[in-house]
């Protein structure tokens, strides 16, 4: 499956998570990612599990990126 029909067919569930605010394609080491934006990085252990970022879909990895506040 290429990674833009992953990131379809995940990108809702994954908008209605805590602080996730959108979600793309980027790079992750080097290789394809895909990419979620947050409002803020929260450690794992302060999420409840229905609100956790896997670290992978399918076989892309899954890049959490702090949204760039400006002013």
């Amino acid at each position: 499956m290429t990674i833009e029909a992953v990131l379809k067919k995940y990108e809702s569930s994954l908008l209605k998570l805590r602080n996730v605010t959108g979600v793309g394609i980027g790079e992750k080491a080097g290789k394809p990612a895909i990419v979620v934006f947050v409002t803020e990085k929260l450690p794992a252990t302060s999420l409840k599990p229905s609100d956790l970022i896997p670290k992978q879909l399918e076989n892309y990895p899954v890049d959490v990126r702090e949204e760039i506040k400006v002013g």
